[in-house]
């Protein structure tokens, strides 16, 4: 009988042992699952992350590439500029809009500040009084040197002479309608 309740206490033994050791593999499996569930959540989360990352600078670039394709504003046509101007949000009456007000909605959607274009200043210098007498003696005295240059077969002065009369001469008619 002793052998008996002995075994029996061996065997309740083995059996609280062998139910701790499968509570612990149950929790062990269990926290398992739990990591790889996280951690596939998280590979989750990662990639939408870097799938929107992606997306958004494949537009950021699409955009670039189309606005280096584009011509400058200033260079497309009215047509052009409308279908612009209808991707802007916002925007009503396209169709009845004329270059210039499509182009000054355009910039400043795109935050382009309009220059205006340097205009380069023509030097004057001083005006100086001229009398229609002097440019005629001017003319004369022209013309004797071209009629030496023309003796000399010198083609070149002949040309230059004849160049310098006339702008002589209309110097003077605008003296007299002045």
């Amino acid at each position: 009988m002793v052998d008996e309740t002995e075994e029996q206490k061996d065997q309740v033994e083995e059996t609280k042992k062998t139910e701790e050791t499968e509570q612990v593999e149950e929790k062990a499996a269990a926290e398992e699952i739990v990591a790889t569930e996280e951690k596939a959540a998280a590979e989750e989360t990662v990639a939408a992350e870097e799938k929107a990352a992606t997306e958004e600078t494949e537009k950021v670039e699409e955009k670039a590439a189309t606005e280096e394709k584009e011509k400058p504003l200033d260079k497309m046509t009215a047509i052009e500029l409308r279908e612009v101007a209808r991707e802007i949000p916002g925007v009503a009456g396209v169709h009845a809009m004329k270059k210039d007000e499509l182009l000054r909605i355009i910039k400043e959607d795109r935050g382009i500040k309009d220059e205006e274009p340097v205009k380069a200043k023509k030097k004057k210098g001083p005006k100086k009084e001229i009398d229609v007498k002097k440019l005629k003696k001017k003319i004369l005295q022209l013309k004797e040197e071209k009629k030496t240059a023309r003796m000399g077969k010198d083609r070149k002065k002949v040309d230059i002479f004849r160049r310098r009369i006339n702008r002589l001469k209309k110097q003077t008619r605008k003296v007299v309608h002045a």
